[in-house]
């Protein structure tokens, strides 16, 4: 029995069965609450995302646990053997702080499974699965996590489109928080772009989009402007980043609308990234002065070096979750002793209690007290060597003569 970690991801399964295996979060306190009652210990953490979904138990045996997934997504053992991992000790704890430090993602190094590992660890103390190991577990997952991002590159060079296009706008503008910004789309990766843009602190957002209430709904969480497609020429004068992702068979911003506000911006110079695939601007908007036309081709040869640079610092990254979780193990091995000498004390202390009151019964019942004194001796000293006894002589059956050399020192009887 020790930590064990039970999953199955992106890598082993298919999103069919990824989404059986997850946990909506109005279900996933009780189902936290039901798998620790599995372990010995009364610890476990559910991580359930898109791409992922991590059982970690103290004091658990892998096959209970693989077998509490399975009856409670009402999933046959076939469906999930051949797609589940497991791991235990210390490869646990080095896979937990793999995944938190985003070297198990589907894009290397992404942030996000940090902030979702956190939100899992608060669901279970809320949910009061967490302990004394699990929280020492995840705190030290946390710390190794941070130093990972402080002490390589692994998350310092874009490697998605949208990180890509962010990260290009913060090199031409020395900060992003006094720009203004139009984006055309309403889809996944516009979201995620603005998402970018708002953790680089952008505060003046446009959406302009085909459908009003799509634009709208995303505005909500962006605290920005939902318009249509017809407005944009209203707005695009205003635009210090403009930023397009559409599904349009035709492009949406010309070379006459973006040089008639470039006139309206006075020059003022204008960064234009188009990642839509056909193009949503026009190629001969790059021949207009001050307007700083980028593509989607031109993002992915960044992404593409990016990757590489991230890969170099993945291994530096890998060297210290390995040292991390080595560490963490021996802490857990300290206690293991502590609980050791604690159970040692405790029994030695039940066998001489267990003597003193049969020698005082004797004694109040009119016994010798020299007999009583050297029978309580003798019982005393034979019920203490009778353990030590058994395990040289087994020892010394089978040959083993580093048992015997361990016995003896933790018996005192090789002194220097």
């Amino acid at each position: 029995m020790s930590l064990v970690a039970i999953g199955i991801n992106h890598k082993t399964a298919t999103v069919d069965l990824r989404e059986k295996v997850a946990f909506s979060p109005d279900k996933i306190h009780d189902a936290m609450k039901s798998l620790a009652s599995r372990t010995r210990s009364g610890e476990a953490v559910i991580v359930s995302t898109c791409n992922r979904t991590e059982l970690y138990c103290n004091n658990a045996n892998e096959a209970d646990i693989i077998e509490w997934l399975e009856e409670y997504h009402e999933l046959s053992h076939e469906e999930v053997a051949a797609c589940i991992y497991q791991y235990r000790g210390q490869s646990a704890v080095n896979h937990l702080m793999r995944v938190a430090s985003g070297l198990d993602s589907l894009v290397l190094g992404e942030p996000q499974i940090l902030g979702q590992v956190k939100q899992a660890f608060v669901k279970a103390r809320e949910a009061g699965t967490v302990a004394l190991t699990i929280d020492k577990l995840f705190q030290n997952t946390f710390s190794v996590a941070k130093k990972v991002r402080t002490e390589t590159e692994i998350g310092a060079a874009a490697v998605s489109v949208a990180f890509a296009a962010v990260s290009m706008a913060k090199h031409i503008f020395s900060s992003l928080a006094a720009t203004r910004v139009l984006l055309i789309g309403a889809g996944e990766t516009i979201e995620l772009v603005a998402r970018h843009l708002k953790d680089n602190g952008v505060q003046s957002m446009v959406v302009a989009n085909r459908t009003l209430e799509r634009a709208q709904a995303m505005c909500e969480e962006f605290t920005a402007t939902a318009i249509m497609l017809e407005q944009i020429p209203d707005f695009l004068a205003k635009a210090d980043i403009v930023i397009s992702s559409t599904a349009s068979p035709l492009p949406i911003l010309g070379k006459g609308m973006v040089e008639k506000a470039l006139k309206q911006r006075r020059h003022q110079p204008m960064l234009l990234v188009d990642i839509a695939v056909p193009r949503d601007i026009e190629a001969e908007v790059g021949e207009l002065d001050d307007a700083f036309l980028y593509t989607v081709d031109d993002l992915h040869s960044i992404i593409e070096q990016n990757m590489a640079s991230r890969k170099e610092a993945a291994e530096q990254a890998e060297l210290i979750t390995e040292e991390q979780s080595y560490q963490f193990m021996e802490w857990m091995r300290s206690l293991e002793s502590v609980d050791s000498i604690r159970e040692y004390r405790s029994q030695s202390m039940a066998i001489k209690n267990e003597l003193v009151e049969r020698a005082l019964n004797k004694l109040a019942q009119g016994g010798d007290n020299e007999q009583v004194l050297q029978e309580l001796a003798n019982r005393l000293t034979n019920r203490l060597i009778h353990a030590p006894t058994q395990a040289l002589t087994t020892a010394s059956r089978r040959g083993d003569l580093n048992t015997i050399g361990q016995l003896r020192t933790a018996l005192g009887l090789d002194k220097d």
